[in-house]
């Protein structure tokens, strides 16, 4: 069944506007996502909360709106003048929307434009946060409110949050030049379920948010801090229940007949778009120029009707984008243009449904050609109203739309050349073959249609948390070691540092413990019989500078220094351990070095380390995949183990490791529990160590051999917090 187990479930949807237009009267905007919520009322209950449209500062105005807005389940946020001008026109349409589209020069920023774009995201999310049912269902919508998701689950834990971007999501040389990267890419983490149109969209996410926040991510889901989000491509489509309705209407059959008389005898080349400079109309008229050149006997026998929609009319780009293109239609007719035809007809507003239909169905092709698009409604609208006779999709290959309909006249509109010739092609062709070309689009239109995206994303929202193939821990200890930690007389605490107690740093200087990590610290140790050993692959110089004087015993480099409470001096745990292996390992080191920017080389006493933490994450992971290989072959005549932590590759001495050290405080202590705590390969030595005191503990991702799993290290931080207080 489509909707079995969310059947009437009440779903907020939030966007920039709202779905009605109020004048005198409320009335229905029209526009793919508000059909698409339209066709699947009959399966949800639908609050929706945006933007009235328009400025009103008197709370008795606000008050008879709201109630009036009540009868379309639509739930007002006022804004401000300033609001909408910072928020909106400034923030949204001239900072984010050119660089979305891969405009970075049209692209511009002011920090109270972000300032103000915060602040009205934090107002749809109150809103959102006062109306929502408990464990209730929001999906938000688009670029004007990327900060929303984060700021909602702050405010409502419990809620599920669905984001989908209708733009396009640019590469991550292009999304890292917005001054406010970081923080649009942590408030879209906020989400439980974030979609887009494309594979290549998504993929250019993963991208950006592993080279600029760090953070990496499977296919399909993304691992940030203790939650689970889920990705996913959900392509939009058109209402054709909409588009049918209206190609069986008495109004429909009017305007064919009018358009069918008017253009009697010509080919008819369509163009429908919003007058927006990511559309690429004035190299379309470049092309419509070229053509006409080089076709004089066309002259009388093809028309281009040109709609475009005035649309973000107060940016700059769009009204230079006007002026142009009103100039460059006036040169092309001027030139061109008989007694009996002018070749391009310019209509510069929108035209009613049924007007479009008709216009769409009489075309011979359609020009949908625009330098980026994140779908493209109108390569479908076209494709839909393909009816009695077969007209030809040019389309570009910058629309998201291209990665569907496969049987289109796919072009690269920067090209010209292969523009006219692809336009002479298309009303060339017999309808035979575009009879062919349209079949198979026409079936993947009506399939996936508008109501099926929506249907299929809701789906994926509501399954989100049921993904058994993704591993989310509960970060908590059984109840039987709890009870074990807090009868024990005397607890050790055998714990490594960086990821373990201390979240990374790009910098590994700069990750110093910090007042919490010592009150946790301080707290623990002032209990009798309870003993910590920080244990790290750090050299004794870091550790001292750290913990110099601290009631706790350092070991450094995987357990080869040791230094005890009190003690002055460091001292070495075998003191005859072959090191001569370590020359030649440099040498390869040093190699891998040289050729993978951003790594570099930490020389240890008993180790050697590759760190590559400020490397390209990619390349630095395959460069470190192939060290490991190229190393690994070396154990077999070298005393070494070669270790793939957290973005190192670290080469030391078989006989030095975390569980050999382990095994020493066990053998030598009268401890009754040992807590063990680490976060990658170097810590699995220990984790193996086979012996009922041990409680073993993973910290994040990845294989182990731990008893148990804790996502952070602020999680971590926590159990011990509640250890201290709990126990000795």
């Amino acid at each position: 069944m489509f909707y079995q187990g969310i059947t009437k479930a009440e779903i907020i949807n939030v966007s920039n506007r709202l779905p009605v237009k109020i004048g005198k009267k409320i009335e229905k905007s029209t526009g793919g996502l508000v059909t698409a919520f339209e066709d699947i009322r009959d399966h949800y209950n639908i609050k929706w909360v945006g933007w009235s449209g328009s400025v009103i500062n008197d709370q008795e105005k606000r008050d008879v709106l709201c109630k009036q807005l009540e009868s379309e389940n639509c739930i007002p946020v006022f804004l401000t003048k300033k609001e909408v001008s910072e928020y909106y026109h400034l923030f949204s349409n001239s900072s984010l929307w050119p660089l979305l589209h891969y405009f970075i020069a049209y692209s511009s920023y002011e920090q109270d434009w972000f300032n103000t774009y915060q602040n009205v995201n934090q107002k749809f999310a109150e809103v959102v946060a006062e109306m929502a049912q408990e464990n209730g269902i929001v999906w938000v919508h688009d670029f004007h409110l990327m900060l929303f998701p984060k700021i909602l689950k702050e405010m409502r834990p419990d809620l599920k949050i669905g984001f989908f971007l209708h733009t396009p999501f640019p590469s991550c040389d292009v999304f890292r030049c917005h001054p406010s990267r970081n923080e649009l890419l942590l408030g879209l983490l906020g989400a439980d379920l974030i979609g887009f149109h494309t594979f290549g969209y998504l993929r250019h996410f993963r991208s950006t948010i592993l080279r600029i926040l760090g953070i990496d991510s499977e296919i399909d889901a993304i691992q940030h801090q203790d939650r689970k989000i889920s990705i996913g491509v959900f392509p939009i489509g058109i209402s054709w229940k909409s588009f049918d309705k209206t190609m069986h209407s008495a109004k429909y059959e009017s305007c064919l007949k009018r358009y069918g008389k008017n253009y009697e005898g010509k080919k008819v080349v369509l163009s429908v778009e919003r007058l927006d400079y990511t559309k690429g109309i004035p190299e379309k008229l470049k092309a419509i120029d070229r053509y006409l050149a080089a076709h004089p006997d066309m002259h009388e026998k093809v028309v281009f009707v040109l709609i475009a929609i005035p649309s973000r009319e107060k940016v700059e780009c769009n009204r230079a984008i006007e002026e142009q293109v009103v100039k460059q239609i006036s040169y092309i007719n001027g030139k061109y243009s008989t007694i009996n035809n002018i070749p391009v007809q310019f209509i510069f507003k929108s035209i009613k449904k049924p007007d479009l239909c008709a216009l769409y169905s009489i075309a011979d092709a359609a020009l949908v050609t625009p330098l980026c698009d994140g779908m493209n409604l109108v390569a479908k609208e076209y494709i839909a109203c393909q009816k009695d006779k077969a007209g030809v999709l040019i389309l570009s290959e910058f629309a998201g739309a291209a990665q569907e309909l496969f049987n289109a006249i796919i072009i690269n509109p920067y090209d010209t050349d292969i523009f006219v010739q692809r336009i002479h092609e298309a009303i060339s062709l017999s309808q035979e073959n575009a009879q062919a070309m349209i079949k198979s689009m026409k079936e993947n239109v009506i399939e996936n249609s508008s109501e099926n995206w929506a249907r299929k994303f809701l789906e994926s929202l509501t399954d989100v948390n049921n993904d058994s193939d993704f591993q989310i821990t509960t970060d908590c200890l059984s109840t039987e070691d709890r009870h074990k930690l807090d009868r024990a007389t005397n607890v050790v605490f055998f714990l490594d540092y960086d990821g373990t107690l201390r979240e990374f740093e790009n910098n590994p200087d700069t990750a110093y413990p910090t007042n919490e990590i010592f009150d946790i610290l301080n707290h623990i140790t002032s209990k009798k019989g309870r003993e910590i050993y920080i244990i790290s692959g750090r050299c004794k110089e870091d550790l001292e500078n750290w913990f110099s004087g601290f009631n706790c015993t350092l070991i450094a480099e995987h357990g080869f220094f040791w230094k005890y409470v009190k003690d002055e001096k460091w001292q070495s745990f075998k003191e005859q351990v072959d090191l001569s292996w370590k020359r030649e390992i440099f040498k390869i080191l040093k190699h891998y070095a040289l050729s993978t920017p951003g790594s570099f080389i930490e020389d240890k006493i008993a180790s050697v380390v590759w760190h590559f933490r400020n490397s390209d994450p990619e390349f630095g992971e395959s460069k470190a995949r192939l060290l490991v290989d190229e190393l690994s072959a070396m154990t077999a005549k070298m005393p070494i183990i070669v270790q793939h932590g957290k973005k190192i590759v670290e080469v030391c001495s078989q006989y030095i490791n975390k569980g050999e050290s382990l095994k020493y405080v066990l053998s030598n202590g009268s401890c009754d529990v040992i807590v063990c705590a680490g976060d990658d390969s170097t810590d699995e030595h220990m984790f193996q160590v086979d012996n009922s005191k041990v409680i073993s503990i993973k910290i994040g991702k990845g294989e182990t051999s731990a008893k148990y799993r804790f996502t952070t290290p602020s999680k971590f931080r926590n159990l011990l917090r509640e250890l201290a207080s709990t126990s000795g």
